[in-house]
């Protein structure tokens, strides 16, 4: 099965396929080649509106559906992802561009596991919570608005729908309109396992215009949005016309603070996979490292070492480790930025100024010395594969750039635990890698400042589809 036998041309509201009367299209190009390989339908208003209020009056029902009842939808549309897999990773290598080894272990098996632990997660949760002269009932929100980025195709969703689900509520998702493909297997695996019609409704179309519907829509409750700031905060403002419940999770500016005591090579891959894998082009990526002088030179050795693991190439090519950006959009943008970079003073130690190839959005991975707070490069999210490094000169320092941006949302640091752990405290962003290697899809995601509002992941993203209700007995 390809996304060519999904019904990619309908949208799906209400439990069935239906055919936009817009007979206005959204083509989807292949990144890597220049092919156009699909299209999708722009949805016009009454049909945004048609899959809200069948959402609402799905939710009558559903919302009144068991948790076992549910986590038993959840783990059959589990299971039939994962029948699916080749397909779905085919899809999301065409209509992403991001290579095929790493595709496989970031855009799926980790989407897969998330999956797990939302189940694990939602049984551990109190939905009735005794106080005195009463209790409090965890009550599912309503409806949700899910408004997910290019970047993850699957997993975006997967990070708002699953939760929804199983908490009680009903979604009205709508996908980029770069990478919408993804989103029809999502579609398709509620259909054949049999939830419940309105539960899940698909909707494709331009961000800013089916966005603004479903903003304002009376029938929504919540808005799950993923994305730019500027996306973020009109999605916020037409919310609150309404007064919804809105969760936003949106840029970037990662800082990894490298003291005295920090295992290098290892806390240098972790950077260069966070900057370079996904060509960048991840919220979370730790795309400035700041290094304290005492051990500065041996890092940026390690850095230029470590940077040959990084080869760009075909996403089809097993040993591409380093795709092709999503778009001409984002090609320019990433161009800029180096550009940019060069002109502001910083030393371009790694990579090149991009140039247009004959086919396919390539940029070699950048890593730019002589950083400082007040650089676009610095300041600004890029959502490219370019790492900045800054020098200080002490931990207090390192604490000061790493809050010098707007953004908080992730971190990592690198060095002796207890002085590592000083620094994690400090720093103001919504996750901290302490010398860490890995990461846990159980805790929390989302930012400080202007990455965001609200958490996703684990328990408390499922609690965010919950409204407690105080019942008094006393």
């Amino acid at each position: 099965m390809s996304f060519k036998d999904l019904n990619n041309e309908s949208l799906y509201i209400n439990g069935k396929y239906v055919q936009s009367t817009s007979n206005k299209w959204i083509e989807v190009e292949n990144p890597a080649t220049g092919e156009i390989i699909g299209k999708v339908p722009k949805a016009t208003n009454d049909e945004i509106n048609q899959a809200c209020e069948s959402a609402y009056e799905a939710f009558k029902s559903f919302s009144k559906t068991s948790l076992d009842e549910r986590i038993s939808y959840i783990e059959k549309f589990k299971n039939w992802l994962t029948r699916h897999e080749d397909d779905i990773m085919d899809t999301i290598l065409q209509e992403l561009g991001v290579p095929v080894k790493i595709a496989k272990p970031g855009q799926f098996d980790k989407q897969i596991k998330r999956i797990d632990v939302f189940i694990d997660q939602a049984r551990k949760i109190d939905y009735k919570i005794d106080m005195k002269g009463g209790f409090v009932r965890m009550e599912p929100i309503g409806v949700v608005a899910s408004l997910t980025p290019w970047n993850y195709p699957l997993g975006q969703i997967i990070m708002k729908v699953i939760p929804a689900i199983l908490m009680g509520c009903t979604v009205v998702q709508k996908p980029a309109s770069d990478t919408p493909l993804t989103a029809y297997f999502v579609a398709k695996a509620f259909d054949e396992i049999g939830l419940p019609k309105g539960v899940f409704n698909l909707i494709t179309g331009s961000g800013a215009e089916v966005g603004d519907i479903l903003n304002t829509n009376p029938y929504v409750s919540m808005v799950s949005y993923t994305g730019s700031l500027n996306g973020g905060s009109s999605s916020a403002k037409n919310a609150m016309e309404t007064a919804k419940k809105v969760v936003l999770e949106l840029g970037g500016k990662s800082p990894a603070v490298f003291i005295k005591g920090a295992d290098i090579k290892n806390g240098i891959k972790q950077v260069l996979d966070r900057v370079y894998l996904n060509v960048g082009q991840t919220c979370s990526c730790l795309s400035r490292a700041i290094i304290t002088e005492d051990i500065y030179d041996e890092v940026i050795n390690e850095f230029i070492n470590q940077y040959e693991n990084y080869p760009v190439g075909n996403p089809t090519d097993d040993s591409t480790v380093v795709g092709t950006l999503s778009s001409k959009k984002q090609f320019d943008k990433v161009k800029y930025f180096i550009e940019e970079g060069i002109k502001e003073g910083a030393n371009l130690i790694k990579g090149e100024v991009p140039q247009e190839n004959e086919v396919g959005y390539y940029v070699k991975p950048a890593i730019f010395t002589d950083v400082k707070p007040g650089m676009k490069i610095h300041d600004e999210e890029i959502f490219g594969p370019v790492l900045s490094i800054i020098k200080v000169e002490d931990k207090y320092e390192a604490i000061e750039v790493a809050n010098a941006t707007d953004f908080g949302l992730s971190s990592a640091v690198f060095g002796e635990e207890n002085e590592a752990l000083d620094i994690a405290y400090q720093i103001k962003a919504g996750d901290v890698y302490l010398n860490s290697f890995g990461g846990s899809s159980e805790l929390p995601f989302g930012g400080y400042k202007q990455s965001g509002i609200g958490r996703e992941g684990g328990k408390f993203g499922l609690m965010e589809y919950l409204e407690p209700k105080s019942i008094h007995t006393a």
